[in-house]
């Protein structure tokens, strides 16, 4: 028997995330203020996907629970359409993003902070929430895949959903800058326009290689004891 049944996880891990963007959200950082405000940047659009895919998770934990014991075909089909989009999100954005913006993030913080986060957010964020938005989110989204069974959709939908996530967020990132004038993120800054492109091509397979490693590690952890 688990120590801590993992229904009451998924709930702290809910709260702990509402938490983290409560408080981002109360500072008050001139980014904030400039076109696209929090949305423009990856690390917080990662953090609502782990927030609702919880949010869902905790959902589905209560309708099964409800449901239990009950001959409801129609309770049963809605509780089945609730577990389809748990995983679908699961499989989708949670993992491949969760685990891109974690990797990303501290692969070029350890060579540069300055190209991704600058010193001078030091200033107006502290230690623990930058861990709670680039750390804490690898071992959460590692904790659900252990403790609950995920249905992967089909390799070319899932593919294609992950490749639909990356290149709307590119071009959203270059309509900022085509508005502003400005690069969300100051590592664009020292690239010229081919080596953009470059770098826009490889963001994409990374993600993609990334929804791959879930379903490779969904499949052994829960096809292993089959």
């Amino acid at each position: 028997m688990a120590l801590v049944p993992c229904q009451v996880l998924r709930a702290a891990i809910l709260l702990s995330y509402c938490s983290i963007l409560c408080n981002y959200k109360a500072i008050d950082m001139p980014a904030h203020q400039t076109y696209g405000g929090s949305w423009k940047f990856l690390t917080f659009i990662d953090l609502v996907i782990q927030a609702v895919f919880f949010g869902i998770c905790v959902l589905t934990d209560l309708s099964s629970l409800l449901t239990k014991g009950n001959d409801s075909q129609e309770q049963e089909r809605q509780l089945k359409k609730l577990i389809s989009l748990r995983d679908w999100v699961m499989a989708v954005l949670a993992f491949p993003v969760g685990v891109f913006v974690v990797t990303m993030f501290w692969s070029i913080y350890i060579y540069d902070r300055e190209l991704v986060y600058p010193k001078l957010l030091d200033n107006f964020i502290p230690a623990w929430l930058n861990h709670g938005m680039h750390t804490t989110v690898l071992p959460f989204v590692l904790i659900e895949m252990r403790t609950t069974h995920h249905q992967y959709p089909s390799r070319s939908c899932g593919l294609t959903a992950v490749c639909t996530f990356a290149v709307g967020y590119i071009l959203w990132v270059c309509w900022i800058h085509h508005v502003t004038g400005v690069w969300v993120y100051p590592l664009l800054e020292h690239l010229s326009p081919g080596v953009k492109i470059i770098f826009f091509a490889a963001v994409t397979v990374i993600i993609n290689i990334f929804y791959l490693v879930g379903e490779v590690l969904n499949n052994y952890i829960w096809d292993a004891p089959k």
